[in-house]
């Protein structure tokens, strides 16, 4: 299986694969989502380590159960040959209703066939209102009129 574009990256692949990882993030199925890795995928998320689809998978099951009504956007910030560095900001709220804007940047290393193989994020999370919320279209992909977070000053 692969899944293109392949490495050696050219600006406008880095800006393609963020693209469709933002969107898979944003369906928030953790098997569509899963398959972008490699099997045997490593990756440290916050304080999580995590090895494997499987782990990647039960990873994500978790945090779409907490993370509530999630919206993503991420930006290419980097990239080299086989690697892409993006930095991203997602809302979600709590069970309780909180809401919460999530900024970080993650590090990406790909194999020969585009799936990801190594992923690296760190993440803080701010409290914010309601009302201050920047991203409001329905779940699933933002749509291409959507600002960026350049556009959103973040």
């Amino acid at each position: 299986m692969t899944r293109p574009p392949l490495p050696p990256f050219s600006g406008d692949d880095a800006i393609t694969k963020a693209r469709m990882a933002e969107d898979a993030w944003n369906s928030r199925d953790p098997d569509r989502v899963a398959l972008a890795y490699t099997p045997d995928t490593v990756w440290r998320n916050r304080c999580d380590f995590l090895q494997g689809r499987d782990q990647v998978r039960a990873f994500l099951t978790r945090k779409w159960q907490r993370e509530r009504d999630y919206r993503l956007i991420k930006q290419v910030w980097s990239h080299g040959a086989d690697r892409i560095a993006v930095r991203f900001c997602y809302e979600w709220h709590d069970a309780a209703g909180q809401w919460f804007r999530s900024y970080g940047n993650e590090n990406w290393q790909f194999d020969a066939t585009g799936l990801m193989a190594v992923r690296h994020a760190s993440i803080n999370d701010l409290t914010i209102a309601s009302g201050d919320r920047l991203f409001h279209w329905p779940q699933g992909p933002r749509p291409p009129d959507h600002p960026g977070l350049s556009d959103l000053g973040l």
